[in-house]
């Protein structure tokens, strides 16, 4: 009935929330408070480490979606304050309709008496309005100076937007006060958005230049751990953009602006690219950008910010050439310079030329541990493209040599297979990777590179030889996990062997953990035909556990 009424059930919270939010969000129930029930959403408070606003939006046909201001809720997820909330709603889920019908009515009533007021009266009530609501009354302050060219008014009041000090009550802005500081910031955008529509676009960017420079001091005072402010800054950026396409700025000044602001010491809330501005810079205002840039180089050859920026402004030149020079002064170990040099040519046509630096890149790097795998994986797909599968082997089996990984061998196993030489170049593989088994046995806390190989071909009974004495728990339980039909006995020894370290952890991750592999050892159990047996060492198990109220819950939701 509940779900009939409201549009989800508890089936569908929890598969939304998962289980481990879910079960916490039942801890919650008595800290919701303010239960508003509107038209297609729900909203309330949750008294929680911190207090916790709450939107739940129900769609006919969709389900729920919920919001919540703390940060896990922030981050896109549907947090144990909204699992409290829509449970809270599920219990009261018979006076929902009546709630609907309600705010429907107070909707459709409020609609109407404003339609109904004169001009005087609605002037009353919005003075009355920013009389009491001082936030409001500085937005259509501001509002009203943009409407009316007066940039004075503008430039103070952007400037009061973008003053992080009432919301730093201890010297910074945290991270609870940032969401409503970003809000502030991206208020004095839209005014210099608006100050630019009405014909004062060169005021606009002037502006928008003083308001980027104070938010790159003040950004160093800001938690800003979900990026909300820094999106905020976007927008001012953007203003300032739109503001430059329409004024036309002299190009060498804009850009000195821009090279002064990418390199100076406040540069890390706004990231102004000089692609974006390649319009409006013209070729004067490009050529003054570089050679400012080199410049500043020159000054710093090793300064991060000097090389991306003198690389954006080669590349808004069009000149790959001389952007495959500059990479190619700078070639970091890994191959990834090598890589982006042979994108950049592939990109201009110049396909052989590519082939040829990734090659390079190869041979630069044939004794590096860590090398880009996107390198080895662009000359690989060349080489099959061109049928030369051979060489796409050789590349793979260089590689494995070095890295010795899972990842190496699989890669060299889809190169051989495609080749018709898989069986040789096994043997010889899986021979190397038997002399590391022998050399590291007992060296860390992880299992041979061998034995994940033998499981990832699905060589099982090569596995279990090796097994002994060299497999750590990861490799045990997927051993057994393959072997459950073929070697029941086998993989519910595994089973039983991992469970009982399980004992004595809390938490719910690890009863989690335990709930699927008794699962697995009833399946061996029951290829066994000793069910009989589960069902004993199962109760030994809840006797012996029965405190922990969680896992027997647990155990009770997955039939256990």
């Amino acid at each position: 009935m509940a779900r009939h009424v409201v549009g989800f059930g508890e089936e569908d919270l929890r598969a939304l929330a998962g289980v481990r939010s879910f079960d916490r969000g039942l801890g919650y129930l008595d800290a919701v408070s303010g239960l508003e029930v509107g038209d297609g959403s729900v909203t309330a408070t949750v008294h929680g480490t911190d207090v916790y606003e709450v939107e739940l939006t129900l769609r006919d046909g969709i389900g729920v979606s919920g919001w919540c201001d703390c940060p896990y809720g922030q981050e896109g997820n549907f947090c144990k304050h909204c699992v409290a909330v829509g449970l809270t709603v599920l219990r009261q889920s018979e006076a929902i309709p009546r709630q609907r019908a309600a705010a429907r009515a107070r909707a459709s009533r409020l609609e109407a008496w404003l339609t109904a007021l004169s001009r005087d009266q609605l002037l009353a009530l919005v003075r009355e309005q920013i009389g009491e609501d001082r936030e409001l009354r500085r937005r259509l302050e501001l509002r009203a100076a943009a409407a009316h060219s007066d940039t004075g008014a503008v430039r103070d009041r952007i400037l009061v937007l973008i003053d992080p000090r009432p919301f730093a009550r201890y010297g910074y802005v945290e991270y609870a006060d940032a969401a409503r500081y970003a809000r502030q910031v991206e208020e004095a955008a839209d005014a210099l958005r608006a100050l630019a529509s009405r014909g004062l676009a060169a005021q606009a960017v002037g502006l928008a230049e003083e308001a980027i420079r104070a938010l790159g001091r003040a950004y160093e005072e800001v938690d800003d751990s979900d990026g909300v402010v820094g999106q905020a800054v976007g927008a001012v950026s953007e203003a300032h953009l739109e503001a430059c396409s329409v004024a036309r700025p002299d190009p060498d000044r804009l850009a000195e602006w821009l090279v002064g602001q990418a390199l100076g010491d406040w540069n890390d809330a706004a990231d102004l690219d000089p692609l974006d501005y390649a319009d409006v810079l013209g070729p004067t205002g490009l050529a003054r950008m570089r050679q400012l840039a080199a410049e500043a180089r020159r000054r710093r050859p090793n300064g991060w910010a000097e090389r991306y920026r003198m690389e954006r402004l080669v590349k808004a030149e069009g000149d790959v050439d001389a952007l495959v020079a500059l990479y190619a002064k700078d070639l970091v170990p890994s191959g990834a310079t090598h890589l982006r040099i042979a994108e950049e040519l592939e990109a201009a046509g110049r396909a052989d030329e590519a082939l040829a630096w990734a090659e390079r890149g190869l041979r630069d790097t044939a004794a590096e541990a860590h090398v880009d795998g996107r390198l080895a994986d662009y000359v690989c797909t060349r080489y099959t493209q061109a049928g030369r599968t051979a060489e796409t082997v050789a590349v793979r089996h260089d590689r494995f040599r070095v890295e010795r990984s899972l990842v190496a061998y699989q890669q060299l196993r889809a190169a051989a297979r495609t080749a018709g030489c898989w069986e040789s170049t096994r043997e010889a593989a899986l021979a190397v990777l038997g002399e590391d088994a022998c050399r590291d046995r007992g060296a860390g806390y992880r299992g041979p590179v061998l034995l994940d190989a033998l499981l990832d071909d699905g060589d099982l009974d090569a596995a279990w030889r090796e097994a002994v004495g060299r497999a750590d728990d990861r490799q045990w339980q997927w051993l057994a996990d393959l072997s459950r039909e073929r070697r029941p006995a086998d993989a519910l020894a595994v089973y039983l062997r991992l469970i009982e370290p399980l004992k004595e952890p809390t938490g719910d991750r690890v009863y989690e953990r335990m709930a699927q592999l008794l699962l697995k050892a009833r399946d061996c159990h029951q290829a066994m035909g000793t069910e009989a047996e589960f069902t004993a060492q199962l109760a030994d198990l809840r006797a012996e556990l029965k405190r922990r109220r969680k896992l027997m819950t647990l155990l009770d939701r997955h039939g256990l």
